[in-house]
């Protein structure tokens, strides 16, 4: 079932985009801080690709699960979406975490102080 690989990064995203909202962590917090850092992130991790793949060491296998286009040899299309999703993700989390230590140990976040 080609897609099905893709589907499942798009449908994890809008989980993740889900509690974003919920918790106003990352892109609902600072969109553009957000944005500026996936893509910076996505870019990065792509550059990291590319090396591995003009090193020989990464290389696309056969899955039936990838749509079957390539930005670059052993490069799917997939790899970018992934590699922003992950970023998004890792920042999520982060924020979720630096929330949980901060009212774990009493502190005032930032957001509660600006609503004083």
């Amino acid at each position: 079932m080609p897609g099905v690989y893709l589907l499942a990064i798009l449908v994890s995203a809008a989980g993740v985009a889900l509690l974003d909202r919920r918790w106003r962590l990352a892109a609902w917090a600072a969109p553009g801080r957000t944005a500026a850092a996936v893509g910076i992130g996505t870019v990065f991790f792509l550059l990291c690709d590319l090396a591995g793949i003009a090193a020989g060491v990464f290389v696309k296998g056969g899955s039936p699960l990838l749509l079957g286009f390539d930005l670059a040899p052993h490069l799917p299309v997939e790899e970018p979406v992934f590699l922003a999703f992950l970023c998004y993700l890792a920042l999520v989390t982060w924020a979720g975490a630096l929330r949980a230590l901060a009212r774990r140990r009493g502190a005032v976040t930032p957001r509660q102080e600006a609503r004083r």
